[in-house]
């Protein structure tokens, strides 16, 4: 019982913020750019190409979180959020510091660490999958998932334009 209602809390407070991310970039909500600011962040600044995919796919593995909060598709719902924030902290956050006060990987590698907790764990009895008979054959799907999220974040590196070359600082 004490396990069931802690995975409903990690599942909650975490999916929910991880939703809320997504629906920043897919919508506007909650203050983000929506679709077309998004789209131009991960072109530009981050490099991603096509933008406008690899920013569709980071929204809706971010919007992953809610069925988290639900408990509804787990296995599923951990990949896309584990997906989003492996890319997050791989394009954005390493060699940042630790913390968040110096934009490190402090977030989302907490996101991301929950992610595969509640996969590995379960989502508990207060979930839709409980309620619903809904589960997967283990440990094969957990490793699958796995498999399809590293080559998910392997493909949308190998495809990002080459970083501009260094320019010079020539001293006299």
């Amino acid at each position: 019982m004490n396990l069931d209602i802690a995975l409903l809390i990690l599942r909650i407070v975490v999916g929910a913020y991880v939703f809320g991310h997504g629906a920043q970039k897919l919508f506007g909500w909650f203050g983000g750019g929506g679709l077309a600011k998004t789209s131009a962040g991960m072109g530009s600044m981050l490099r991603f190409r096509p933008a406008l995919f690899w920013s569709l796919a980071a929204g809706l593995s971010e919007s992953a979180g809610a069925l988290l909060v639900l408990g509804l598709l787990t296995p599923l719902a951990s990949a896309g959020v584990s997906a989003a924030m492996l890319t997050a902290i791989l394009s954005s956050h390493l060699g940042k510091g630790w913390f968040a006060a110096t934009r490190g990987p402090e977030l989302s590698l907490t996101y991301l660490t929950v992610a595969i907790a509640v996969a590995i764990a379960g989502p508990g009895r207060f979930s839709l999958d409980s309620v619903l008979g809904i589960s997967f054959p283990e440990p094969i799907t957990l490793a699958a998932l796995a498999v399809l999220v590293i080559l998910g974040v392997a493909v949308a590196f190998l495809t990002r334009r080459a970083a501009p070359p260094a320019t010079k600082v020539e001293t006299a």
